[in-house]
């Protein structure tokens, strides 16, 4: 089994980089962007033809192998049975457009709902954050150390400014709270980046209320190698088949912001 996955993950690291150089040799080309559910919510030629090239690559590498995947190149889903990639062509596809800068490709593969392998590749600052189911985590090959407990008063936390005021989908005001009572606060518009950075130790939380398998996927086996905790906002584990909401962080942090804010 061991060999299986050493295959896999050179593959995988294979078709990241070359992603990358396609994503920045886009840069020079017309592009071509479209809204989705909502004007904020956009999705590029590029976000499609990334998404395109690994799923024939990973049809034809591993025919046996399934795809889960945010641009419609993906299978229909209904459990994760067997090796499941789950891809983000681009994590951050507003920062892209905009930008150029603060997005990333994710990938995490699964086998029976397990996770496996995890990549976010930061492509503009050539960056890929990697783990192996009980490796460790790596950047750029090399390893980086367990997360440690903090507490939230020493604590940079990621979140976007829309969940600190008046929604539709959750109880601002505990937030508000937590955000006041925290050292700083941070957001940068890729779900894929701020949970690497709470895998590396560059955040020490981040907090959303409602993402997509692709969003969290790869991210999500990084924190689970680095140490860290990642569950939705009542506590309970993810779920990879459907929209959720996401609260990852450091042992410590973790459990004061459940306890103390969401649950409080």
């Amino acid at each position: 089994m061991e060999g299986k996955w050493e295959e896999i993950d050179q593959y995988a690291r294979q078709w990241i980089a070359e992603a990358g150089q396609r994503i920045r040799a886009s840069f020079a080309e017309p592009l071509t962007v479209e809204t989705k559910e909502n004007r904020n919510d956009l999705v590029t030629n590029v976000d499609r033809g990334i998404e395109q090239f690994f799923a024939e690559h990973i049809r034809r590498q591993f025919p046996g192998h399934r795809l889960l995947g945010e641009e419609g190149f993906g299978d229909e889903l209904a459990a994760l049975d067997g090796v499941v990639w789950v891809i983000d062509p681009i994590d951050g596809t507003m920062n892209f457009v905009h930008q150029r800068r603060h997005f990333a490709v994710s990938v995490g593969i699964f086998e029976d709902g397990v996770g496996q392998l995890g990549y976010v590749y930061d492509v503009v600052f050539d960056e890929l954050y990697t783990a192996q189911k009980g490796k460790g985590l790596f950047l750029n090959g090399g390893p980086l150390g367990r997360l440690q407990p903090a507490p939230v008063a020493e604590s940079i936390i990621a979140i976007n400014g829309t969940w600190l005021m008046e929604n539709k989908r959750l109880d601002h005001r505990p937030l508000v709270r937590l955000a006041k009572d925290a050292r700083g606060t941070r957001s940068y518009g890729s779900a894929a980046l701020e949970l690497a950075y709470v895998a590396a130790g560059r955040l020490d939380a981040y907090i959303s209320p409602r993402l997509s398998p692709w969003d969290f996927a790869g991210g999500m086996i990084l924190i689970e190698e680095a140490g860290g905790i990642m569950t939705n906002l009542d506590g309970k584990p993810i779920d990879l088949l459907n929209r959720s909401s996401v609260l990852a962080a450091k042992p410590g942090v973790h459990e004061e912001i459940l306890y103390r804010y969401l649950r409080g």
